[in-house]
């Protein structure tokens, strides 16, 4: 698989939606985690990204215009351990759930489907990320938009590579109904110190769509972390 340029990738795409890139900094000291989320609807775009204890969770900029909540405010990650969860919703909390009692990522989300949010019925898009620096990716969703058949795909990268990722995301593009992610995950480049990575990913995200953005690098050697959030809404 050829490596592509996640500026491209995304300065190329007006609506990837929420996206996950886990991987290895380009020096092999650091796992490296972003995520994002994009919006269309004045209730998607009014979000930000806060921290809440080692993860965060998203909340309404403007409590008075948030008009269904349903979706949008969760915890899109958490820590557990040495093993850091990172997903597009309320899934979060299952994965940490199964991980407490003992359980795998794969079965937790294995009790979880696409969103009801049809007729885009958008996948659900889940990672983890263990203190070796491994990581593992997942992606629910619909077959070709039928919400009587779900898919379930995982994928399991045990030896990352130093500057590279992997890119997962909710949607191919806009369209309406949105067109779900296809294929797996891509593969991606990543290089520079974490200031660097998080300002190239929000540069190159659609200004009009982008709402906030989450990088976190972990030592390797140390489990100590930096994290970057970017919120367009901001007081």
């Amino acid at each position: 698989m050829e490596i592509q340029n996640i500026e491209s990738n995304l300065s190329s795409n007006a609506y990837p939606g929420r996206g996950i890139i886990l991987g290895r900094s380009e020096d092999g000291k650091n796992a490296v985690i972003a995520y994002f989320i994009m919006g269309r609807s004045e209730n998607s775009r009014n979000r930000v990204f806060m921290e809440d204890g080692e993860g965060i969770r998203t909340q309404a900029f403007d409590p008075d215009k948030l008009s269904d909540p349903s979706l949008i405010i969760y915890s899109p990650v958490r820590v557990f351990g040495g093993t850091t969860i990172v997903t597009n919703g309320d899934q979060t909390d299952t994965v940490y759930e199964f991980l407490e009692a003992g359980k795998t990522f794969e079965s937790a989300l294995r009790t979880r489907t696409f969103e009801p949010d049809g007729p885009n019925f958008t996948p659900r898009v889940s990672g983890i990320v263990e203190a070796d620096g491994s990581y593992r990716l997942s992606i629910l969703k619909s077959a070709n938009g039928n919400p009587a058949s779900a898919q379930r795909f995982f994928y399991e990268y045990s030896s990352p590579v130093s500057g590279e990722g992997h890119f997962i995301h909710t949607y191919q593009g806009d369209g309406n109904p949105l067109p779900s992610f296809e294929g797996e995950p891509t593969l991606v480049g990543i290089s520079g110190q974490i200031d660097h990575f998080t300002q190239k990913l929000w540069e190159n995200l659609s200004e009009e769509n982008k709402v906030s953005l989450f990088t976190r690098f972990i030592n390797l050697k140390t489990g100590l972390t930096e994290t970057r959030i970017i919120n367009k809404n901001h007081d």
